[in-house]
């Protein structure tokens, strides 16, 4: 392809969820979650970096010689991209993902009775954990939307880069990027109380200082939305908890117990009609839950999730037998991720 461009253009006309150049590697798209190859022969190391090179300003490009890393966003023909720049064996590649220009509703999403309800709430804390590519961006985006066309909220948003483009409706949202509107998620949050928030979403709690602020947040009163790397529920508590040294732990666990509304753990499957389909597990924070936290007995919390149906909880293997049942996937590739599940 001559340009850029062309592969978004591609990219937007096979319904493809992300591009993939990396120089001495074939270019490749990935639709409905599998990759596919657009070309039979690597793309050359000069090739990439002309291609890359033509997306940057000057700025980015000497934040990209410095830190090695880079991630914005690129708008062509009226569809946005996340861009990630990074190199690999010392080559540059580039990983592109494609923003939908609507929001997805709840309906759209298949939100299970809790997960609607995280979006009534005044404040606390709500978490969207998975890998990477499994939907948490949409699905807070689908709640914030939901908030946005129901009550009057002063939304901030923090985001790295800034990805679904919220239109106010009922609320006032503003959308903070990382990098031209702030240097930093932590140097963001240090501020954002006094800018009169309900509503805060951090696009990830990265650091110590960033998910200090976040509990911070949430204990004042403020409903704040984020993600985190991790696979379960109760590895996202392990994982905040373990940030911190150990003189800290004790008083984020108490922090936490308080604070924390729910945890949605997501993965996305290839659905029967060959698109995706996200199962999920959700813990939602009920007194018990709550002194596990504090007790710091997070073994415990997945017994809890397995015991909590009546409170609207769901454990990952019943979310995957009820995709099961209602033949939206295959039973094959729905116990392969319980196997994995139960390994956890």
């Amino acid at each position: 392809m001559s340009s850029i461009d062309s592969y978004f253009e591609f990219a937007i006309k096979k319904g493809a969820s992300d591009i993939h150049l990396v120089a001495d590697e074939k270019p490749m798209i990935r639709v409905d979650g599998q990759l596919q190859e657009l070309s039979e022969d690597p793309m050359p190391v000069k090739e990439v970096e002309t291609l890359v090179s033509s997306l940057l300003s000057d700025d980015q490009k000497e934040k990209f010689e410095e830190n090695l890393e880079l991630d914005f966003s690129h708008d062509f023909d009226g569809v946005r991209f996340r861009v990630n720049l990074h190199l690999q064996s010392g080559k540059l590649g580039l990983a592109a993902r494609l923003i939908p220009d609507e929001i997805p509703t709840p309906d759209d999403l298949r939100f299970e009775p809790a997960l609607r309800d995280f979006s009534n709430l005044l404040d606390g804390l709500v978490l969207v954990v998975g890998p990477t590519g499994c939907g948490k961006s949409t699905t807070i985006a689908s709640m914030i939307e939901e908030i946005n066309k129901d009550r009057k909220s002063h939304i901030i948003t923090i985001e790295d880069p800034i990805e679904f483009i919220f239109e106010d409706k009922k609320s006032l949202i503003e959308q903070r990027e990382v990098g031209s509107d702030t240097k930093s998620f932590a140097s963001a949050l240090k501020h954002v109380l006094r800018q009169d928030p309900n509503i805060i979403m951090v696009g990830e709690m990265r650091d110590p200082e960033t998910i200090a602020t976040v509990l911070t947040a949430a204990e004042t009163g403020h409903l704040v939305f984020s993600t985190l790397h991790t696979s379960t529920a109760a590895e996202a508590v392990e994982r905040i908890v373990d940030v911190f040294d150990g003189s800290k732990q004790r008083q984020v666990l108490i922090q936490l117990s308080a604070v924390l509304r729910g945890v949605v753990a997501q993965q996305l499957l290839p659905s029967s009609d060959g698109k995706r389909v996200a199962a999920r597990e959700i813990l939602v924070n009920t007194p018990a839950v709550s002194n596990l936290i504090r007790e710091n007995n997070i073994a415990q919390i997945q017994s809890s999730i397995q015991t909590g149906a009546k409170e609207g909880m769901i454990s990952m293997e019943n979310s995957l037998k009820a995709l099961i049942k209602e033949g939206l996937v295959d039973k094959e590739i729905a116990e392969k991720r319980m196997g994995r599940q139960r390994k956890n």
